[in-house]
């Protein structure tokens, strides 16, 4: 093994991107976009975080600004009569990040890529999901495109919101741009257009939209939190379980400070499992070399449920399933920690659209069947999981009804029962952490779990086997939880341990007993261990620049937020 010192280094990369504008100790800490704008003397759009109770002051100081939105000691400002630096020496200012465009295109594959039409019959039994399983009773909220009227989703949509530009409204089903829609089809759609070939992963649970991406798949860091938070504060209300956000920004500073993170982490202790994309940085697409450290925001927040795209090949069998090269690999840019946290089909998948909508209109991504598109991309396996975190909510109410299941227990649940991919010489949990997700092993033993059990006591009360067959072949459960920085092994999600409340942060060390456990390829201390072919600081994605070699590199070779 090759053993990198990673904090020290990271810490020195930080320094390198802000020290040049916020050398100053009174000034408030940016982030690497901020920073420049700051050498420019520019007035980008900021999300702002502040000291509790400077709210009414802060209103004054900006009142010649656009504020934007507000969030939990959190404000979105467009500057237009102050700098960024004067803005960093505001004593009630703590930190300042750029309100970041988000997207959620697709992955472009090359000209002449075989992209086989996937059967979504065939993925549900991919995954081992059994007729009777829908997902029914659960509710989720997608924040994306938008969703276009369809009889493949009428009957599931509950609800819809427009959050873009800086409003909330109740409005009219719409999505010029097609993404949405298509990520909604994949976690709830009928196939009434197809006559039933097409179905989603839980096509009983309900639908609750929130529209943040514009006709080009664009939208701002700032609406995605809005809508976040209007989630967290209404999901009781209108019955929100699940949120999924498939799209995001490149990495630009530490989780701790990332707004789009906190407000994930908010939404998770408030209850809600959070579905995120991995991104699709995890390969060169000039010349396919694979490139590690690629985690997008908000995939790096530590609560969510991080998701990487594996392909299937349209077969029911896991024994010729590969890691999808677009998907990105960890570590986490900053934290390191170990990300995703499972991988999903996200392969040439067939969903609903419309061909009003921007995606439709490229008739290389539309499917055999009309009005379906065949799209690829970590975003199709988020909502590929998301429809399973579904299954397993269920299956746990089929049998216990409340208390529900923790979002660190679903996590857990599908992490301990993923099937791990075939290890291609470079496999590790950072490519594709726990496995593969297995909703015939996730939903039997989120049936046998009571989580009414008192804590430090057994909650298994059906009995399970810790395998599960596809096509022939038995595959053994992973039977381990990537815990943040560490792998942990055994039979900790027999017992109803304090990890799986909602007042831990998933990543922190694990205890059982006096001893922590760690496990292979993880953080120890101040050194990273990870397998000999993969080497901190070579193949990764830096804030908007993609890095392929030994050399950060700075200017022209920018990405942007692509689809995940």
């Amino acid at each position: 093994m090759r053993v990198t010192r990673l904090l020290p280094l990271v810490s020195a990369l930080v320094v390198i991107g802000v020290s040049a504008t916020a050398a100053q100790t009174a000034e408030a800490p940016m982030d690497l976009v901020v920073a420049r704008a700051a050498s420019a003397g520019e007035r980008p759009n900021v999300i702002i975080a502040y000291r509790a109770g400077s709210e009414s002051r802060l209103r004054t100081y900006f009142e010649k600004d656009v504020i934007r939105g507000e969030f939990p000691n959190g404000m979105a400002v467009h500057l237009r009569s102050r700098t960024v630096r004067e803005l960093a020496q505001h004593p009630d200012i703590l930190n300042i990040s750029i309100d970041a465009p988000v997207s959620g295109q697709q992955v472009s594959l090359p000209v002449g890529t075989p992209s086989p039409t996937q059967d979504i019959q065939n993925l549900r039994a991919t995954l081992g999901i059994s007729a009777n399983q829908t997902g029914a009773g659960i509710g989720i909220a997608i924040i994306d495109s938008g969703v276009v009227p369809s009889p493949d989703l009428d009957a599931s949509i509950k609800a819809f919101y427009d959050f873009t530009n800086g409003r909330q409204l109740p409005t009219t089903r719409n999505d010029q741009y097609g993404h949405g829609t298509h990520v909604a089809g994949l976690i709830v759609g009928s196939g009434a257009r197809s006559g039933g070939k097409y179905v989603g992963v839980a096509p009983g649970a309900r639908l609750t939209i929130i529209k943040v991406l514009d006709a080009q798949g664009h939208g701002n860091t700032s609406d995605v939190i809005r809508a976040l938070e209007f989630v967290r504060l209404n999901h009781v209300q209108l019955g929100i379980d699940i949120v999924n956000i498939s799209l995001g920004h490149p990495v630009y500073e530490p989780a701790a400070t990332d707004p789009l993170v906190q407000a994930v982490d908010r939404a998770s202790q408030a209850g809600l499992v959070v579905v995120t994309s991995a991104g699709n940085f995890g390969s060169n697409p000039g010349t396919g070399e694979i490139g590690y450290a690629g985690l997008a925001s908000p995939g790096n927040a530590r609560s969510a449920l991080t998701v990487g795209a594996v392909k299937t090949f349209d077969t029911v069998s896991r024994m010729d399933d590969e890691l999808a090269p677009y998907s990105s690999r960890g570590p986490t840019w900053y934290d390191g920690y170990t990300k995703p946290d499972v991988v999903a089909p996200g392969y040439a998948l067939v969903a609903i659209s419309d061909p009003s909508t921007t995606l439709y209109r490229n008739a290389a991504l539309r499917a055999s069947v009309a009005p379906y598109l065949k799209l690829s991309g970590t975003s199709m396996a988020a909502a590929v999981a998301t429809g399973v975190a579904a299954l397993v909510l269920e299956a746990n109410r089929l049998d216990l009804g409340s208390p529900t299941l923790t979002p660190n227990t679903v996590k857990a649940l599908l992490q301990y029962t993923s099937i791990p991919v075939a290890d291609d010489g470079i496999g590790t949990a950072l490519e594709q952490g726990a496995g593969s997700l297995n909703a015939a092993g996730a939903t039997s033993l989120a049936y046998a779990i009571n989580p009414g059990a008192l804590p430090g006591q057994p909650w298994i009360d059906h009995a399970f086997t810790p395998y599960t067959a596809y096509a022939g072949t038995t595959h053994a459960w992973a039977q381990n939880i990537v815990w943040g920085d560490n792998i942990v092994w055994g039979d900790t999600i027999l017992w109803n341990r304090p990890a799986w409340a909602l007042n831990i942060v998933w990543g922190d060390r694990m205890m059982w007993g006096d001893n922590i456990v760690w496990g292979d390829n993880i953080v120890w201390g101040d050194a990273a261990i990870w397998v000999d072919n993969i080497v901190w600081g070579d193949n990764i994605v830096w804030g908007d620049n993609i890095v392929w070699g030994d050399n950060i590199v700075w200017g022209d070779v920018a990405v942007t937020s692509v689809a995940r």
